[in-house]
């Protein structure tokens, strides 16, 4: 077990949002960044496939909601006004993560750094609802302001 997976094991949070992480796991690394998820070819990193399966935490900003009532969100690295999905004109984020809650999401301003944590999932995934497809995401996830 490398120094990150132990870091995150140990989190058990049950809170939608408004959760904060102990002093002690954000002392090592912090969380990740949407970066290490993938290599520059877009494939998943030695460090994601490392960690699918268990909960780690990772940082961004809220993509505003595909629709109102919904249970997951997009994290991107950089704020997005615009739903990236739903706007022709809005650039499509390169990194991006897929963020799957118990409960409907409350929307955080767009320009608020957040953080998430939740359990990692690889492979190709698509929403039943929204029919929104993702290759990567965090579920049984929370989050709040970082």
């Amino acid at each position: 077990m490398d120094r990150r997976q132990l870091l995150f094991s140990g989190l058990g949070l049950g809170l939608t949002t408004g959760f904060s992480l102990t002093s002690t796991a954000k002392a090592a690394d912090g969380p990740l960044k949407l970066r290490e998820l993938y290599n520059k070819d877009r494939s998943f990193s030695e460090l994601a496939k490392s960690l699918a399966g268990h909960r780690i935490a990772v940082d961004g900003f809220m993509a505003p909601p595909l629709k109102a009532e919904i249970s997951f969100f997009v994290l991107t690295k950089k704020p997005m006004a615009v739903c990236p999905f739903c706007e022709t004109e809005a650039e499509w984020p390169e990194d991006i993560l897929a963020i799957y809650t118990k409960r409907t999401v409350e929307v955080i301003s767009f320009n608020r750094k957040i953080e998430t944590s939740g359990i990692l999932e690889l492979g190709t995934l698509k929403d039943p609802d929204t029919g929104f497809v993702s290759r990567v995401r965090l579920v049984d996830a929370v989050y709040g302001l970082a």
